[in-house]
């Protein structure tokens, strides 16, 4: 018997920042249980240089990362998604495409760094908080044993992880 390997999709507005951070985190330790995806509702079509060095300075690939549309999910022959979580409360806010299947949705919201204004140091840090803050939610998504939980149990357990120290005020759900 092989372990299902679950589709996961991180959606922001311009997928520059939260969501490459989360696809990052999760694509390596996430390994061999996880596919990380990451899209944003209006991509600015670029990923920010400090997501890019942040994820590299904690040993996470830093290469292959590319701003796009939430609409290449959701069209015939797009990976079926199986998690789809907001991370930022603009994205949360907008209506999403129809997604097939019925994949189980979160807020994950998270303070946007790309909005961070100062010198370089000052918006390393703010990088450096938000990947943290992200990383400790995917920790504890990784470690819900998903097969396992019914699905009123496992939305209840999505929407705490969204109320982990670090987040965004806004909505709740995606």
């Amino acid at each position: 018997m092989t372990d299902r390997i679950y589709n996961v999709l991180f959606l922001c507005t311009g997928n520059t920042a939260r969501s490459v951070l989360a696809e990052g985190i999760l694509r390596k330790d996430g390994a061999g249980r996880f596919n990380a995806f990451s899209a944003g509702s209006q991509p600015k079509g670029i990923v920010n240089p400090f997501a890019l060095k942040t994820l590299a300075a904690h040993g996470y690939p830093s290469e292959g990362y590319r701003s796009k549309s939430w609409d290449e999910f959701a069209v015939a022959g797009a990976p079926a998604m199986d998690f789809i979580f907001t991370v930022c409360d603009s994205a949360a806010g907008e209506a999403c495409p129809y997604w097939p299947g019925t994949p189980a949705t979160a807020h994950w919201g998270i303070e946007d760094p790309a909005a961070v204004e100062g010198p370089d140091l000052v918006k390393e840090a703010a990088f450096e908080q938000a990947f943290q803050f992200m990383r400790n939610r995917i920790s504890a998504f990784i470690a819900l044993p998903v097969a396992g939980l019914d699905k009123l149990t496992l939305k209840t357990k999505l929407a705490e992880i969204g109320t982990m120290p670090g987040g965004s005020t806004g909505h709740q759900e995606a």
